[in-house]
């Protein structure tokens, strides 16, 4: 179980924006916002390597919980699992802990471990984005719905770990989420 956990943070090291970069000769850290994600990769990139960032994240994410359930652990050490990929992918120790922010890892542990509550994430994200028009104050509230909904509904208390790795994530955001919260549409109108 420990291997497991420790497994899973050197999985989550694997940050697909570095390599792209590598690959395209530009050391995303030094570009834009310096963050080594897909919407850093994208904005600097373009579109294909925001998509090979976002799957290569999220692709890290499935196969740590494939893994978790491949040697039948419970929920919860599996979740935990989850939350631990996501940490290596935000705090990469062979980059001093300067990695991602961990959405795409978050999504691709979240879509596997369990897919009705991914599936309540996406319904709230949809529904938020056509009323807020921010995809950032939208992630917001749809993950924080998340890890409330593993709190109060009994079958995804075991998913616990994860409310965590939101908190980090959302943390890790603070800025995003304070520049789209200044920038809202509706505050024109009011």
């Amino acid at each position: 179980m420990l291997f497991y956990w420790l497994f899973s943070y050197i999985i989550g090291n694997f940050l697909s924006a570095w390599w792209i970069g590598k690959w395209k000769k530009i050391d995303l850290r030094k570009e834009r916002s310096g963050n080594l994600g897909a919407r850093n990769a994208g904005a600097v990139l373009g579109k294909s390597a925001f998509l090979l960032t976002f799957l290569g994240d999220a692709l890290k994410g499935v196969v740590v919980i494939y893994i978790g359930f491949y040697f039948e652990y419970s929920l919860e050490i599996i979740a935990t699992g989850g939350l631990a990929v996501i940490l290596g992918h935000l705090f990469p120790f062979w980059l001093k802990g300067k990695g991602g922010k961990g959405i795409a890892t978050f999504i691709g542990v979240s879509l596997v471990i369990e897919p009705a509550l991914f599936g309540m994430l996406v319904i709230c994200f949809i529904v938020l984005m056509a009323l807020l028009r921010s995809a950032t104050l939208s992630m917001t509230i749809s993950f924080s719905a998340y890890a409330i909904l593993s709190w109060i509904i009994p079958a995804f208390v075991s998913l616990w770990p994860l409310s965590i790795a939101i908190l980090i994530i959302l943390v890790r955001h603070r800025f995003d989420i304070a520049e789209s919260w200044e920038n809202r549409w509706w505050k024109k109108i009011i």
